[in-house]
């Protein structure tokens, strides 16, 4: 095949060929909620055009999200694309694709959550919780609110969630608001965990030091593109590792919408999510 319009990887520009090569790969993260797809579930003509096109560029594009396995995979179908990896459970798991177009976990972080379920059930008594294992299955307590993110979930007394080996604990607490929350989180003194809290009184929890960015970097890797050829966008506070770890050497996109200590995470300020911020921002990657 011509090396005309073709991308490589490392700087082997038409390496055998005697024709250089139009640009680089870069690789491509992107969270879904807040950045991808808007908050009433829309993912806008503009935003899968742009995502598109990145591919079709020639860009390793790709979802690194906290959203389960099996909601993750079914909008490769919306968006139209067909990235060799995927990242969910805030980095908890990796997927690869199959010749076949399915995925197959190849990257699995487990943990035990009794200790850290019981010290916030201890501090937060009318909280809800679930537990998702590395199949996507979750266990939630008989209190957790129907909520789209876990409406596959089954409700079980608290004292069997003691019982999982988790990929990721998530933690519901309506009483409170956000910042008394934060404050009641960081006074527990987590250990042994990775933790975030999102835009409401709500408070994922990954194995100890796991995050997407560790996740984006084992990926990287794997592909051997250079730090400096990483692009991530992202919205919330599951992202900030993401985005710095983005931001050393590339570009860390944050969403216009997006709390200051995520912006302060990211190089880059983009629109919001309503005004297709993710797509001027894929716009301006090469071509």
């Amino acid at each position: 095949m011509s090396a005309k319009g073709r991308f490589v990887d490392g700087d082997a520009q038409g390496a055998g060929t005697g024709a250089p090569t139009r640009t680089k790969r870069w690789l491509v993260a992107l969270d879904i909620d807040g950045t991808t797809m808007r908050e009433d579930g829309v993912i806008t003509d503009t935003v899968v055009a742009a995502i598109r096109d990145a591919e079709a560029a020639g860009h390793e594009v790709m979802l690194s999200t906290g959203r389960s396995e099996g909601m993750t995979v079914p909008l490769l179908e919306t968006l139209g694309i067909e990235p060799k990896y995927l990242v969910c459970a805030n980095g908890a798991l990796t997927l690869a694709r199959r010749p076949d177009g399915s995925y197959e976990r190849v990257h699995v972080e487990r943990f035990d959550p009794s200790e850290v379920l019981q010290t916030i059930h201890g501090a937060l008594t009318n909280a809800a919780f679930g537990v998702e294992d590395e199949t996507g299955r979750f266990l939630l307590s008989e209190n957790f609110p129907a909520d789209t993110m876990t409406n596959a979930g089954e409700q079980v007394p608290f004292e069997r969630l003691l019982e999982v080996e988790a990929t990721r604990v998530v933690v519901i607490s309506p009483e409170h608001g956000l910042e008394e929350f934060l404050q009641i989180v960081e006074a527990m003194g987590l250990h042994k965990v990775s933790y975030t809290v999102g835009w409401t009184a709500w408070l994922d929890i990954a194995p100890e030091g796991v995050t997407k960015a560790t996740a984006m970097e084992r990926i990287r890797e794997w592909l051997d593109i250079p730090r400096s050829r990483v692009f991530a966008a992202g919205d919330g506070r599951n992202d900030i590792d993401m985005l710095r770890w983005a931001s050393t050497s590339g570009r860390g996109v944050v969403m216009g919408q997006a709390p200051d200590d995520v912006v302060d995470a990211g190089n880059e300020l983009t629109g919001g999510v309503t005004d297709d911020g993710l797509a001027a921002a894929l716009d301006s990657l090469p071509r």
